[in-house]
């Protein structure tokens, strides 16, 4: 993982979308230098060929990561296939389109149906190459320092972490264990871990083992660092000589993107980097959102016309529908939605989460709550301030007011504008309860904590990924 505008980016989704540009690329330049060698059309100068190559591969990068190749969510092979093909098809169909003002609509079909044909076949290689590489790369050697339940989870995230190649050494205690117990970590604790990997004894140092076992990491499980079971000293030790020395919760932000509460203290949160909220950042995020909302709005209108309708038809009722919601500094706001559930859904006064397969949900609110049509009203409030494109989702005052006594750091995300999408709605699949309250708010905190144009950009980008698959939902 490597920092961009303080966003974690996975290296294994970085070099291979690098790997996918270069191959668009040399696509472009290979059915070129055939078509020159024909002499059968017009050719395009040497700049033309270039700038066509570095277009067609973004492009086709833009088309991947649309059809969610680049996600950390696993897909399978056939899946994964299926969605390259149409990336490729729809790529290619495009830069044809925009080829068209520059060259012979004939030698336009020639280049661009040549290319096509180089991205099938290089695909395959560079997907090959990219998985033997990271088969034959030499795996990051962690110690874990704790031996309680934290430690034995994040082992186990280490080793389902398909991004990375990680090979935990071992564990160092923060007490002596027991007799007999070490050695190797308890089966109990240890879980679904098989060979699990070595308790140490705290005869021996960090450092010696650092040594001994060449280790390239350190990760601190342990929620308690006071009463000297952590060995600060010899971390310190360890820190000066350049071994990365992380805690839990800069594990879970960097591995997972979230920010975990329950190994969450106020101090991390002040004394850690992020929370940036200047004037340019609002200013830059305001310009954003006017001309990303006026756009959507423009090119979804014919398909709000058409839900409106369909609304209309299906239920009796008002086709837009109005809720109280929670919004910047806590100040609530009317946040607008196509209605999607019957009129009488909350006859009794009393807010409910709405839930999977929810029997107050219409034919057609079925339809464009799964497709988020139901969404695209509040574009006009992103147009009137009250929110953003991106940020955390806006939930009822009732709601909040439940949520701000249980779940620690809550009112956090009202420090942002809430968003029509989300880091949350991206990264964690549909709920609707208290623990999938607590899940999506570790979500929003990293996004409140480490906020840009660029995770705005990223979110935008797998939003369409997560809306066409439904995936997230």
């Amino acid at each position: 993982m490597f920092m961009v505008f303080r966003h974690h980016v996975s290296v294994a989704a970085f070099t291979a979308m690098m790997a996918d540009m270069a191959l668009c690329f040399v696509a472009i330049v290979l059915a070129a230098s055939t078509l020159e060698g024909t002499r059968s059309t017009n050719p395009l100068a040497l700049y033309q060929v270039v700038l066509t190559g570095a277009q067609f591969a973004l492009i086709i990068s833009l088309m991947y990561s649309f059809a969610g190749l680049y996600r950390p969510t696993p897909i399978g092979l056939s899946a994964k296939l299926w969605r390259t093909v149409v990336a490729l098809v729809v790529g290619s169909y495009l830069t044809y389109l925009m080829l068209l003002i520059v060259a012979e609509p004939e030698y336009v079909k020639l280049l661009i149906g040549s290319a096509l044909m180089y991205c099938l076949v290089g695909v395959v290689f560079v997907r090959g190459a990219l998985y033997y590489m990271k088969r034959v790369a030499t795996q990051r050697r962690v110690l874990i320092v704790g031996t309680g339940s934290e430690a034995y989870a994040v082992a186990g995230d280490l080793k389902a972490l398909r991004r990375v190649s990680n090979s935990v050494v071992g564990f160092y205690p923060t007490s002596e264990p027991a007799a007999g117990a070490a050695g190797s970590a308890p089966a109990l604790q240890a879980g679904s871990l098989k060979d699990s990997p070595k308790v140490f004894s705290r005869e021996a140092s960090i450092e010696e083992l650092v040594e001994r076992h060449q280790i390239d990491e350190i990760i601190v499980a342990e929620r308690e660092q006071r009463g000297g079971g952590v060995p600060m000293d010899q971390l310190l030790a360890c820190r000066i000589r350049g071994i990365p020395v992380i805690d839990l919760a800069g594990f879970y932000e960097r591995a997972k993107s979230e920010v975990p509460l329950d190994s969450l203290k106020a101090s991390w949160l002040v004394y850690g980097h992020g929370f940036v909220q200047g004037r340019a950042r609002q200013w830059a995020k305001r310009g954003f959102d006017i001309l990303c909302s006026g756009l959507l709005l423009t090119l979804a209108s014919p398909i709000m016309l058409l839900a409106m309708l369909a609304i209309k038809l299906d239920s009796p009722g008002p086709i837009i529908y109005r809720q109280e919601r929670v919004g910047l500094g806590g100040r609530i706001f009317m946040c607008l939605k196509f209605r999607s559930m019957r009129t009488d859904a909350e006859k009794d006064g009393v807010a409910r989460w709405a839930a999977k397969n929810d029997a107050r949900v219409t034919r057609v609110g079925a339809f464009i709550r799964k497709t988020r049509i139901d969404e695209l009203p509040q574009l006009l409030s992103v147009l009137k301030g009250q929110m953003s494109l991106v940020g955390p989702r806006p939930e009822r005052p009732s709601f909040v007011a439940q949520l701000k006594e249980q779940i620690p750091f809550y009112d956090v995300r009202h420090s942002v504008k809430p968003g029509v999408t989300g880091w949350a709605q991206v990264r964690y699949s549909y709920g609707a309860s208290l623990e999938d309250a607590r899940r999506k708010h570790q979500f929003d905190l990293y996004y409140v904590k480490n906020n840009s144009l660029f995770l705005d950009l990223l979110v935008l980008i797998e939003t369409v990924s997560v809306v066409l698959f439904r995936e997230g939902q």
